[in-house]
Order: C-alpha cells, then structure tokens, then sequence
C-alpha cells in the first residue's frame, strides 16, 4: 500500500492522510461533512463545483486526526489557495434537512460556525456545513482502490491524445481514491472481486469497478480542467450500463487486527466486524 487518501469535506481537496484510522466503515473522518446548499436541499459535488478542490481541510480530535464512530466533531481547519483560513469546531446547530446527493435523500445537521462564510465568498454561492452519518455521501463503497500499474497504462495511453505526458501516479488524487496500491499488472485488480486480501493489517474484501465520471479530468489541485482521462478512458476500457468507463475498483473491510490483551507482545488476532449497513 503506497497512500491512503480523503477528504473532509465533501468534494474538497483529496490529502493523503497517512495517520488515518480505517475500520468497517472506512477512514475515520472521511467525507464528515459536505457543503450544501439550503435552497434547492443539494449536496454539493466536485465535477459541478470544481473550486472546491481548492479548498484544503484538516480535522484534528485531540491531536489526532480522523476520529471515534459518533464522536463529537473536531476542529476542522480549512485553507484556501489564497493564503485565507478558518479553523474551529463546527457545533451542530439542530437544524436538521433530508438533502439530495446523487438522487439520494442524505439527512444532516447543518453546523454553526466560520466554515460556511469562507466556503460561500470562495465559491460565490451561500452555503451551508453540514454533518453527516458515516457514508452518506460516499458514492459507492466505504473503500476504494487503484494501482499503480493501472495508473501507468492509463498515462501511456494519453500521451497519444495530447501534448506532453500526464504521469497519473504522481496524479492519483484525481481518482479520488481511499488507497493507492503498488502493482505490476496493469487492471489486475478487477480480477480480484470477491476474494479477501490484507491491506496493511486489515481484511479486506474487493468489490465491483468503479464507474467513472468527468471529476478525473479536474487538476487535484487547482480544480482546472486540464487532461482527457474520461475520454482516454471511455476509447478502450469496458463500461457500465450507463456507459461509464470503469477504473479502479471498490472495496469493503470485513476484519481488523486486535492485540492480545495479555499484553506479552504476542502476534495480533483478527477481530471480524459487522457487515456496514447498506446505503
């Protein structure tokens, strides 16, 4: 495993965060909050409202980042490309709304605090922080993987539809996924489905491709929409019935390592964890 990456915020800048805390329901913090907008009841999305990408976050719980399943939220500190920042902790207000995310009703609590204002002036359009359950507005399952190997092909390929080369492993970020792997085959992971591997400590089981949209054309970090991947993509990858390209592939835990309570350095034990519920 090379990285282990999310964001926050919905739709904001995807960071490495190597510090991160994975369980059943995937990285602790990951996609805590969205920004919503109060009006029309939606969540915003990045391929919609690419200058999101440019908002940088960090959530910190006792020095920590990530945190405990229910937990009240941290600080959350966001910074803007123009050297701007807020950072507090983004109390719920009570006010709750059942919002749409992809077709999908996702209930939050809107948050108090300076997040919102920065976001609005920023994106120039009020919005709202809200926060949400575990997974709510995660598009597929709680965990996602690419490669490595896939990621070269894929940069090989598209030097044939444009100028200069697009090194995508040093681009991984536009993929937006959880977990980078290290592989010498290109797509061999999508013959991976179904069967259960160790991903740094963890039992993981791989799950279906991942569809793929325009979100991958955007810069990971100024949001510009600056390389064909889509279009790369759709002339020779298999798609979906909705005739999205697919690249990279979903994943679920079902078991994390647990030391011996006896406390004498003994290997660890697996510990299997309840199926997350479905979204």
């Amino acid at each position: 495993m090379l990285t282990i990456g999310f964001a926050h915020i919905k739709g904001t800048r995807h960071e490495a965060r190597p510090g991160a805390v994975i369980d059943a329901h995937g990285p602790r913090g990951d996609r805590e909050f969205c920004f919503v907008d109060v009006d029309t009841r939606q969540v915003l999305k990045t391929v919609q409202n690419p200058r999101l990408i440019q908002i940088a976050t960090s959530l910190n719980r006792a020095g920590r980042e990530g945190g405990e399943d229910g937990e009240e939220a941290g600080r959350l500190t966001m910074t803007l490309p123009d050297g701007r920042s807020v950072s507090g902790v983004p109390h719920g207000s009570g006010e709750r709304l059942t919002c749409d995310y992809w077709k999908r009703p996702v209930g939050l609590e809107l948050a108090d605090g300076p997040h919102a204002q920065l976001a609005s002036e920023w994106l120039d359009r009020a919005v709202r922080l809200g926060r949400v359950p575990r997974g709510a507005v995660v598009y597929g399952a709680s965990l996602s993987i690419v490669t490595t190997a896939s990621l070269r092909d894929l940069s090989d390929r598209m030097t044939d539809t444009r100028q200069g080369a697009t090194d995508l492993t040093r681009q991984a970020a536009r993929f937006r996924a959880t977990v980078v792997l290290d592989t010498d085959e290109p797509y061999a992971e999508e013959s991976w489905e179904g069967q259960v591997i160790d991903l740094g400590g963890l039992r993981v089981r791989i799950g279906s491709p991942i569809p793929r949209c325009a979100v991958m054309d955007l810069d990971p970090i100024t949001g510009e929409r600056n390389a064909p991947v889509l279009k790369t993509l759709a002339g020779f990858r298999p798609a979906n019935s909705a005739g999205e390209p697919v690249f990279g592939v979903y994943a679920e835990v079902i078991g994390t390592p647990s030391r011996s309570d006896a406390g004498d350095g003994g290997p660890d034990t697996w510990r299997q964890v309840a199926e997350p519920p479905s979204q």
